[in-house]
Order: C-alpha cells, then structure tokens, then sequence
C-alpha cells in the first residue's frame, strides 16, 4: 500500500512539474495565499508564474477544482502537486475578483462601438440645440434629423467619432494608422476633421473602421423632421452634427481566459492610443490600445501580446569615410521588450487590449509577437 501511494504521489509530481515547467513557476512563489480586495487573477498568476498568462497551466491541472472565475476576496489559495487550488473559501462573499481590473475597460466595453464611416453617415444626427444654443446640457432638447420609425419615449445613444483607423498600403499591415478626430472644425457630414498632420498620410488611405464614443443619452419628445429629444445625460457638451445610435444595453461578458496567440498575426502592432485624445503620445500599465488586427486575423478576448517597440535606425560612424562619418552605413537596431498586454474587446480588423505590465512607455506602432 505505502509503495502505491508513493507511485502516486511520485506521480502527480511529475505531471505537476511537467505543468509547472511550462509556465515557469516563480521561485518566490509562496504555497498559501489569501485572496484580497483588488485582487485579478492576472495579479495572482504573476504572484505564482514568471508568465500569468499561462496560467491554466498550474489552475486547475487535474479539472477537480473551483472555477478560478469564482474566486473572492479572504478565499485561501494553496499550491501543491495537484497544482493552484481553493483550499479555504471566505465566510462572506461578495463578488469575484476579476480577470482585469474592469474600471480600466468598462468605458471601452459600454461606451465605444467600432463601425464603418458609411453606416455613421446613415445615423441620425444633431441639427440643432434648444433655443438654437451653440451646445446642449442635460434636460435641453436637441432636433434631430433622419430619426425614423422611432417610438415616442425610445432611448438613443448620442455618438462623437474619436478615431478614423485607415490602410495605406493595400494588404500590407504596417502602414495602418489611427487618426484622431479634430471635432473642433465643420467637415460635411459632420463636425469632424481628421488630425492627418502627425504621420504624413493627408488624405490617402482606404478606411478600416470609424471608432465612436457614447457622449449621452437622448428620448424622443415628439416625430417629425427633425424630431425632438430630451437631453436626460451627457458626459459633454452635445454640438450639432453629433450622431445617434440605438443604446446598447446588452451586457458584456467580463470573463476573459489570458492565452497566447493561437495562430500570431504577421505586421500586428499598436495603432492608437486611448489617452491620445489629451495629446498624449505614451501610455502604460492598465491603459487601453487600439490594435490593428481583429476576429478576422485570429484574434480574440483573452489573447495575450508581447510589446516590443522597433529599434532606431543610426549611423555607423566607425564604418564611415575618415572625413565623412556621418553618412556611414545605417545600422538597424534590435526591438526592445516593452510589456505585455491582453486582447478584451474585438471587431473584424481592430481590437481593445489592456496594457497589463511593462518596464518602459508604450508608444504608437510598438510591434506585438506572441509571449515568450
């Protein structure tokens, strides 16, 4: 009996180790930990794993224990051969930790929808403001033209492009680009301008998708054309030329399972930042990117990205003319590691992550490659 049970006991090291292995178990990794408020599971796979996204790997090895996505604050963890398990719950019970910290991706979940500039052009839109007002404040009426077949007390989204995301190179991927919107000058049919100045490409490209942003919500008063809207809220002032969209009051799936790619898109890098709109050009741990690959390149919620950020191109004075060193051979320098970031929103050809850790800035066309 005691030669099985040491066979045994042999044996689910083994299994375990091969898993451990795998995900690089840290060497610091404790065997007991008691889940806290603010808490992730990504924060308690880092606690354990040289690389959280691989955490499957010691999560459940043997399929016999709690589903991870239930696990609550004061709940106790144990490591041990069967691999990362709950060996204690918590007396109260509130709700589970996260994957992610959703105050990072909420607004991008509930607030920004991704469409083509054809369909915007086919939305309703802001003509004017109560009393002609210049902007609109909550409990204004707004008129809105092309509202049809609407239902007197119907709720609708008020919608403001944030980034236009073009292709400049017809099939390739690196010369893709996220404008920012300029909503402070008129442009048929909207108040919008794209900000063309910072990369060179004015009026080339063929669009991807047209990112917006739910700036408010309106109810219809009264049909006509235009009809009438009450303002009930808005996060900021509504101007003319401002579109409508349906609310969307489908609930999102906050679980995400962090994995690598299963198949990594060729050319995949960051094309817009979320903190751009401010002028800011670097971005780090839980800010949201814009990347240029989507559901139709492969990708999906949970996929998990290594940042790296292109190397500087410079000149190799040593190799140079004795009397002209600066016009010797250009030298392309290695990428550097950046950080990690997961995938938790897509569309067809863009997508939402969340910058989850990094060591330096992340910055606008940093290259993404699957996790080492």
């Amino acid at each position: 009996m005691l030669k099985k049970l040491l066979a045994l006991t042999a044996g689910l090291l083994i299994t375990f180790a091969a898993y451990a292995a795998t995900a690089q178990l840290r060497a610091d990794a404790p065997n007991t930990y008691v889940v806290k408020k603010g808490d992730t599971l990504w924060s308690i796979s880092a606690r354990f794993l040289k690389k959280p996204w691989l955490w499957p790997e010691i999560w459940d090895v043997n399929q016999q224990v709690h589903n991870p996505h239930r696990i609550y604050p004061g709940d106790v963890l144990n490591l041990d051969v069967n691999g990362l398990h709950v060996a204690k719950r918590a007396t109260e019970q509130a709700n589970p930790i996260p994957t992610v910290p959703l105050s990072a991706i909420e607004p991008f979940l509930k607030d920004f929808r991704v469409l083509s500039a054809a369909q915007l052009n086919q939305t309703p839109y802001v003509v004017a403001a109560e009393e002609n007002e210049p902007r609109a404040t909550e409990g204004m009426n707004l008129y809105v033209r092309n509202l049809k077949d609407a239902s007197i007390g119907q709720r609708f989204a008020v919608v403001r492009p944030t980034h236009v995301y073009r292709e400049f190179n017809d099939g390739g991927r690196m010369d893709d680009v996220g404008h920012l919107v300029n909503n402070n000058v008129d442009l048929v049919p909207g108040p919008w301008q794209e900000d063309f100045r910072n990369d060179g490409h004015f009026g080339r490209g063929k669009e991807i998708a047209t990112e917006v942003r739910v700036i408010g919500t309106a109810q219809v008063l009264k049909n006509g054309d235009p009809a009438t809207l009450l303002l009930t809220n808005a996060a900021m002032e509504i101007r003319a030329g401002d579109r409508l969209m349906p609310v969307d009051d489908t609930p999102y799936d906050y679980t995400y399972y962090p994995h690598p790619p299963r198949n990594a898109p060729a050319n995949a890098y960051i094309m817009a930042l979320s903190n751009g709109y401010d002028g800011i050009s670097v971005q780090g741990p839980m800010d949201v990117v814009a990347l240029n690959v989507g559901s139709a390149d492969g990708v999906d919620n949970g996929t998990t990205f290594a940042i790296y950020q292109p190397g500087d191109t410079v000149t190799d004075l040593v190799q140079g003319n004795r009397d002209r060193r600066a016009f010797g051979p250009k030298v392309k320098l290695p990428s550097e590691f950046v950080g990690h970031l997961m995938v938790f929103r897509t569309f067809d050809h863009i997508s939402y992550g969340l910058v989850m850790d990094g060591i330096r800035p992340v910055r606008v066309k940093d290259t993404l490659k699957a996790p080492e």
